[in-house]
């Protein structure tokens, strides 16, 4: 099986990534010679940013600044903990940025680690449990094909709303654990605050389980996109749009 510097050589090639792919292993301690990261972050998303820099084990209390970020990757942040994401809670409750019913239905990792091994694919000296892309709305197109967002069911009714999220963006790690399947996300207002990504990408998370199987659905998605969009270059020059 292909190993994760070869996945992020694939993905990188057929999507024509612009920042490497990053990728997270869950685990109860680093593996030997791994740094520990100590730094204080101000939410749990900006380690995805420090993944691009190079391999660290975060402990489980790096993500405590971020009540809502720690308690989706399943952390027992204890008592003070649960009054900061009841705060926080209350406060996006409050703002009308989320619904009274919404922190109920919250995905939640159900095996959590006391802490998370991030860095580059192509450098993780393990097996990793998600890996994670920033993606253009075009790259997205490209990528929710090969994951099978994309395909239309009997009836005109498409796949399950999962593979695409909203709000909070870190909630789409254990959606696309608990589904093993790839899976979008928008990105909320805070991960983009945290992270200052560019405006235009959207995050796609990718099950570490399967990862083999994308990268060879990707490169099927690409081939098709290649003949079609021959297709269509040949379809407008017959017959050229109108004078704007």
């Amino acid at each position: 099986m292909p190993g994760p510097h070869s996945a992020a050589a694939s993905l990188t090639d057929l999507l024509k990534l612009e920042t490497p792919p990053v990728a997270m292993a869950l685990v109860d301690e680093p593996p030997a010679g791994v740094p520990v990261f100590e730094a204080s972050v101000p939410s749990a998303c900006t380690m995805w940013r420090v993944a691009e820099q190079g391999v660290s084990f975060a402990p489980s209390a790096v993500h405590g600044n971020c009540p809502v970020g720690a308690f989706v990757l399943g952390f027992d942040t204890g008592e003070a903990g649960q009054e900061a994401l009841g705060e926080a809670v209350g406060a996006m409750t409050e703002a009308g940025y989320i619904g009274p019913d919404e922190p109920a239905a919250l995905p939640r990792l159900e095996r959590p680690r006391a802490g998370v091994l991030y860095g580059p694919l192509a450098e993780l000296p393990m097996a990793p449990d998600v890996v994670l892309m920033w993606l253009t709305p075009a790259q997205a197109m490209v990528f929710h094909e090969a994951s099978g967002g994309a395909r239309w069911e009997a009836e005109g009714k498409g796949r399950a709303t999962r593979t695409l999220l909203g709000r909070p963006t870190c909630a789409a790690i254990p959606a696309a654990l608990e589904g093993l399947s790839p899976t979008l996300s928008l990105g909320c207002l805070g991960m983009r605050t945290f992270t200052e990504v560019a405006g235009d990408r959207l995050m796609a998370v990718v099950p570490g389980a399967v990862l083999d199987d994308l990268v060879d659905a990707l490169s099927a998605a690409v081939a098709a996109n290649r003949i079609m969009e021959e297709r269509y270059q040949a379809q407008k020059a017959a017959i050229p749009p109108p004078r704007r």
